[in-house]
């Protein structure tokens, strides 16, 4: 029921903010456009979308399928998402941390993080962020997120990390 209140209050802001606009966009003068213009900026400045819990940035974790490394389409606007904030800020350097659950030996687990972490630059790359600030990394079965035997935790395993230099 909160959602349900929650989701129409939103609608209905939403509505309100398109109907206002065409007409100060109509009626107003360049000095007021400008003027409504500036608070804008200075928020969008004040707040890294990057450190925004409510943004899609916050999502630092790509998942995979049991033995898979190609990015899921459940994942890919994350990853697009990652491509495109950092094609906007040059300065930001990431760091790709492949991962893998404990099955498959060593020497296979740390192959397949490299390719899941390799996949996700690719994607990065193709999306708009430059090469140079991307390193990526396999930690193979030796990063685990969850310590259980279980399917569960495999999955959380499973994964390549996006980790911001600060």
């Amino acid at each position: 029921m909160k959602k349900l209140v929650i989701s129409i209050v939103l609608v209905n802001l939403l509505a309100a903010c398109a109907s206002q606009k065409p007409k100060e966009t109509s009626s107003a003068p360049a000095p007021t456009s400008a003027s409504v213009a500036a608070p804008a900026t200075s928020a969008s400045t004040a707040v890294d979308a990057l450190n925004d819990p409510k943004s899609i940035l916050a999502g630092r974790s790509v998942f995979y399928p049991f033995d898979v490394s190609v990015v899921q389409d459940a994942d890919k606007p994350l990853v697009q998402a990652h491509a495109k904030y950092l094609s906007e800020n040059a300065a930001r350097n990431v760091k790709l941390e492949g991962n893998c659950d404990e099955r498959g030996s060593n020497e296979y687990n740390l192959g397949l993080g490299q390719r899941r972490a390799d996949g996700v630059q690719k994607m990065l790359v193709l999306g708009g962020a430059k090469a140079a600030q991307l390193n990526s990394v396999s930690y193979g079965e030796e990063k685990p997120r969850a310590s259980s035997h279980d399917e569960a935790s495999w999955s959380q395993n499973r994964r390549t990390d996006l980790n911001y230099a600060k």
